[in-house]
């Protein structure tokens, strides 16, 4: 070990007792403050940084999961009028058309069913009321109201389409008419 070694660690070996003795002789009271005001200053920086970074992991955190629930939002509403026809189509078959075309008709039903499958598995379930139903604004749209014997203000009289929630969020509401209080 050189000289100049031995003098450096000679001097961090040695015990501080007194602050004011180890920054030297003048120092004073003012400069010892103003060196914990730094310091002090320093701590909250490095807290607020901190806080700014697990902030930020928390905020990524919830974006990749939203992307990865409602992600295909998109898409997903661009396929519902493929399902509204493929029920439309499936709704207006007669009977006699039903045995003629057997074939033809089970294909589209399977067509549709496995569209709903397909939905199901990334999240997107169907919302169908029933008539008689309440009326629920949060999942679905009124497309008419009127006055129906037998039922009460706000239940549901007709259903025009189903709805669809992607998750916990609506991606559609259903279509509906509304009975208004009877005359």
């Amino acid at each position: 070990m050189t000289n100049s070694n031995k003098d450096l660690d000679a001097e961090f070996d040695m015990e501080v007792d007194d602050p004011i003795d180890f920054l030297g002789e003048d120092s004073s009271e003012e400069e010892i403050e103003q060196l914990r005001a730094e310091r002090d200053d320093m701590r909250d920086r490095f807290m607020r940084a901190m806080a700014d970074a697990e902030n930020s992991r928390k905020r990524s955190e919830r974006d990749r999961r939203e992307a990865e629930n409602y992600g295909g939002s998109k898409l997903a509403r661009d396929m519902l009028p493929v399902f509204d026809n493929l029920k439309r189509a499936v709704d207006t078959i007669t009977d006699e058309q039903r045995e003629a075309q057997k074939a033809l008709i089970e294909g589209i039903e399977l067509t549709m069913r496995e569209l709903l499958n397909v939905f199901k598995k990334h999240g997107i379930d169907a919302v169908a009321p029933e008539v008689g139903d309440k009326f629920d604004p949060n999942i679905h749209e009124a497309m008419f109201e009127a006055p129906v014997a037998g039922t009460k203000a706000g239940d549901i009289i007709q259903i025009m389409n189903v709805g669809f929630m992607i998750h916990d969020r609506l991606l559609r509401p259903a279509q509906v008419g509304v009975s208004s209080t009877p005359a």
